[in-house]
């Protein structure tokens, strides 16, 4: 009797310090957002890009995917609810599986616009490429000052851009402590997304059986090429990438099980 007594007591006190941990455990995978159904690479759950700006983004971001298969995600949402911004964006980058299985090429932007926060992770296999004091320097240099002026929409361009011209070797790292780096220099190596975004307008087209989008499809893609050279006269990646917006058909297939090992960097605004 005393046996089984002993026995009972050891068994609630390991329930007592079991609990608090299970408790955190949920808590913890409760706060985080699921996966968009279908998926994107803009997930912007705090409303602060508009409709417009939202599928430039997605296009480019997709474009980038489709030719690199390296999925550069973006998630804003209201609050942290009080958790460390740095563990909040790798739990959620290795939920969400971001990257492909095996490269670990993915790379999350997540800002909380609530506790005026961010973050850039970077997946095993970018780490390389975006050491943690160059995303600082994207953060310092490229987000905090454009989301310091309520410029959500160019802050995340710009990180993009940079993030997509760093992995395709367009310029090196100490160039991006450079505040007034020209981001056109990114134009021509990118060119090709004009394919996929073409190719995208065309599904826009069947949909809406529209002969004159047909017609005019080809003189379009002539004028973004047009523009996109007369950006080495100044006009950085994000006005090519605006005028991109109006295709809007772009699609991402789904995230393929990217891991993330703590590199990164954040800030505040």
């Amino acid at each position: 009797m005393i046996f089984l007594l002993v026995k009972l007591n050891q068994l609630i006190r390991s329930l007592f310090l079991i609990l608090p941990i299970l408790v955190c455990t949920i808590s913890f995978g409760q706060d985080l957002p699921e996966r968009p159904r279908p998926p994107k690479l803009i997930n912007d759950f705090a409303n602060i890009i508009g409709d417009r700006e939202n599928l430039i983004l997605e296009d480019k971001l997709v474009a980038y995917y489709d030719s690199t298969s390296t999925q550069i995600t973006v998630v804003t949402i209201h609050s942290l609810n009080g958790n460390d911004i740095a563990d909040y964006s790798f739990r959620l980058a290795e939920k969400w599986g971001i990257g492909e299985k095996g490269k670990d090429n993915g790379v999350l932007i997540l800002i909380a616009l609530d506790d005026r926060k961010m973050f850039i992770a970077t997946g095993y296999g970018m780490e390389g490429v975006i050491p943690d004091a160059i995303a600082k320097r994207i953060v310092e240099n490229y987000m905090k000052p454009n989301f310091s002026n309520n410029n959500y929409y160019k802050g995340i361009d710009e990180a993009t851009s940079i993030i997509i011209g760093l992995a395709s070797g367009q310029f090196t790292a100490d160039q991006i402590g450079r505040k007034n780096i020209r981001l056109s220099r990114l134009i021509f190596p990118l060119l090709v997304f004009i394919f996929f975004i073409a190719i995208s307008y065309s599904r826009f087209r069947s949909v809406r059986g529209s002969h004159m989008a047909g017609s005019n499809l080809n003189f379009l893609t002539f004028l973004f090429l047009m523009s996109a050279m007369g950006g080495r006269g100044g006009r950085g990646y994000s006005s090519f990438s605006s005028g991109s917006g109006s295709f809007g058909g772009g699609s991402f297939g789904g995230f393929g099980g990217g891991s993330f090992g703590g590199g990164g960097a954040g800030g505040s605004w």
